[in-house]
């Protein structure tokens, strides 16, 4: 399935971050970016002028991505190490994109309040009227928490729902599934 994940990177990555709302010069936080699929090509977007910061808590995963970056020559992505802790190592108001694709859910985020921390330092983070955008996966299946009590939390964290984009072609646990993309608009 590497190949078939490389494919979609080269072929249509850019496509659908651009669908969701990537655009050159942003700065765009890669939240739990594990190896990559979605920062390389989120750097090619935003290119030169614009920034993407690679937060993942694995060490290794990280240092195999930073590797494999250097190798193709992209200087826009800073690696961002991080730790259970909530505090996010970024300047208020400095993002204009969150990713958060398959990591809002149970496994990483079992406590609400632990999911509430989270989004207020996302909510810190994002620029006036920025982006959250989610990927729920395992938020629709029979584990908790539900995708309703999810998008509840994100609500009460000063964020309304913009947009979604279902059907998408996208990378989920190194395979291509169709997905579903929730845009959250940062709130005043």
């Amino acid at each position: 399935m590497k190949d078939t994940v490389q494919n979609w990177m080269e072929k249509e990555a850019e496509k659908f971050l651009k669908d969701i709302g990537i655009k050159k010069g942003q700065k765009v936080l890669d939240f739990g970016c594990g190896s990559g699929n979605y920062t390389v090509p989120t750097a090619r977007i935003v290119g030169e002028e614009g920034l993407v910061y690679a937060l993942d808590k694995d060490k290794t995963t990280l240092d195999e991505l930073m590797h494999k970056v250097e190798l193709m020559g992209l200087k826009n992505i800073l690696r961002l190490d991080t730790s259970q802790e909530s505090r996010i190592g970024l300047d208020d108001e400095s993002v204009d994109v969150v990713l958060i694709y398959d990591v809002l859910h149970y496994y990483y985020f079992p406590k609400a309040e632990d999911r509430k921390r989270l989004l207020r330092e996302v909510y810190r983070v994002l620029k006036p009227n920025a982006v959250l955008s989610l990927y729920p996966a395992h938020l629709e299946s029979n584990m908790e928490p539900k995708l309703g009590e999810v998008k509840r939390e994100i609500e009460e964290a000063n964020f309304y729902l913009e947009g979604g984009y279902s059907g998408m072609r996208m990378v989920h646990d190194d395979n291509l599934v169709k997905g579903r993309v929730m845009n959250f608009r940062k709130g005043g």
